[in-house]
């Protein structure tokens, strides 16, 4: 007979499932999240095979002999302190522009090499002039681009940008610092997920799309590596991440065909500003046009991911809440959770978009043409197309993940019994007082198990 902490005899209702015993928790960013065998073979089960397709469709896709480089065309780059700057008028500067604020000043600065061609020598350069130049000062540290003609003796030194390696260095720090305090641990796995990110971003994506190899595909092949990598490594072994590794996949396939239709409809060559017209000219095997699609599956990734773990990972919660709620009930409450999600990030998608292109907003604007030319134009439609095509992969990420979440969750819970209360706690409630002022309980009034809150009034005993 089971006894609790005070040697008394427990009754059926208080007695602990024996099969509890075998079930532990994750306890992640989303709670308490059941973890069982069940849990531990769907998430091997969907590891197993997509890592397998995803570490072969790597190799096949690895930039093998590497990519072209830019050599810059025979110019280096120096690191240099300054040390003196001296300001004088330019001998041939136009009186009228100068009184419009166009730049007169021709004189030259003095720096000090501290890192490069020329390392702990003293150079002059002329002070920094045009659009976005630099502003220096004694004291500040700035890049030189140091250019060797054969017919100077000497090399030629121009500063063309500051140093701000510090500067970034202590914000990603402070970035880092402040996430793992908040996190704690989970801070600690969601910045390794990062370095993942940024590991296959720099060694496989952006090499493989150099080296030629279609950019769409090297593009689905990352994100899956980024996303398998990053969920479970962020979310533990569980099985709302694995509900929420297939729906990110699946949402990211279509966003993938979506990208593909919507391009060719709009008749988008992916060639639409400055710098994909260098890449153009400079490297000639980029396909410019899955480039533009690799951009936007890997820009709806981030967001993919994030509706589908609150999906999985709500369904989860409202199932260990309640075992008696069946598919539909499941999937309707989740869905509305993720109708107010969507509502809300539907919203930040075209901001993101927005401000990212805002330089390219207001020369439109300032062009003074008609809306319609301006809405079609290719460097507006790209972005157009982008907010739409993740848009719409995102909204698709909502029902697919909730469907197979609920799925899986009301087919675990079928035939469960509802919880019980643990003996600890039974016993505990069995011993409290009750608070002073609590009227002691009626005889006339029988026990709530003898009527159901569903019954009228007057039937009630």
């Amino acid at each position: 007979m089971v006894r609790d902490a005070q040697d008394r005899p427990l009754d059926d209702a208080e007695r602990v499932r024996p099969a509890d015993a075998l079930v532990a928790h994750s306890h992640g960013a989303h709670g308490s999240v059941r973890l069982s065998r069940r849990a531990v073979r769907l998430s091997l089960a969907v590891i197993v095979p997509a890592g397998v397709l995803i570490v072969v469709a790597m190799a096949l896709l690895w930039p093998r002999g590497g990519h072209p480089v830019d050599t810059g065309g025979g110019s280096t780059r120096a690191s240099g302190e300054v040390r003196a700057v001296h300001h004088g008028p330019c001998p041939d500067a136009d009186p009228a522009a100068a009184a419009a604020g166009t730049p007169s000043d021709c004189g030259s600065v003095q720096v000090r090499i501290t890192d490069g061609p020329g390392r702990g020598q003293l150079v002059n350069s002329d002070i920094p002039a045009g659009p976005g130049a630099v502003q220096v000062k004694v004291g500040d540290r700035v890049v030189l681009v140091v250019t060797q003609d054969d017919s100077a003796a000497a090399p030629q030194y121009q500063i063309i940008d500051a140093q701000r390696g510090l500067q970034l260095w202590l914000l990603v720090a402070c970035f880092a610092v402040a996430i793992i305090a908040f996190g704690r641990w989970r801070g600690v796995t969601a910045m390794a997920g990062l370095g993942v990110t940024f590991g296959v971003l720099l060694y496989f994506i952006v090499p493989a799309i150099l080296a030629g190899k279609p950019p769409l595909l090297v593009a689905v092949v990352g994100c899956a590596a980024i996303m398998l990598a990053v969920l479970y490594l962020t979310h533990g072994l569980n099985t709302p991440t694995s509900v929420a590794v297939i729906g990110t996949l699946a949402s990211l396939c279509l966003t993938g065909v979506l990208s593909q239709v919507a391009t060719a409809a709009a008749s988008l060559n992916g060639v639409a500003g400055e710098e994909s017209s260098f890449l153009t000219l400079m490297y000639h095997d980029v396909d410019m046009r899955g480039l533009l699609l690799a951009g936007i599956l890997i820009g709806s990734l981030g967001v993919l991911d994030d509706v589908a773990v609150t999906q999985a990972f709500t369904v989860a919660e409202l199932s260990a809440a309640n075992h008696t709620l069946g598919f539909a009930q499941l999937y309707r409450a989740a869905s509305r959770i993720g109708r107010a999600h969507i509502a809300s990030v539907v919203n930040t998608i075209v901001l993101a978009y927005a401000g990212a292109s805002l330089p390219l907003l207001l020369l439109l604007a300032a062009g003074n043409q008609p809306l319609g030319e301006v809405l079609t134009s290719q460097l507006l439609a790209q972005e157009i197309v982008r907010s739409a095509v993740g848009t719409i992969g995102l909204i698709a990420a909502v029902p697919i993940t909730t469907a197979l979440a609920a799925l899986i969750a009301s087919r675990y819970h079928r035939h469960d019994p509802p919880p019980e209360t643990p003996a600890r706690e039974v016993a505990a409630r069995r011993h409290a007082k009750p608070p002073l002022g609590t009227p002691a309980p009626s005889a006339a009034v029988p026990p709530r198990a003898h009527w159901t809150w569903g019954e009228p009034d007057a039937e009630r005993p």
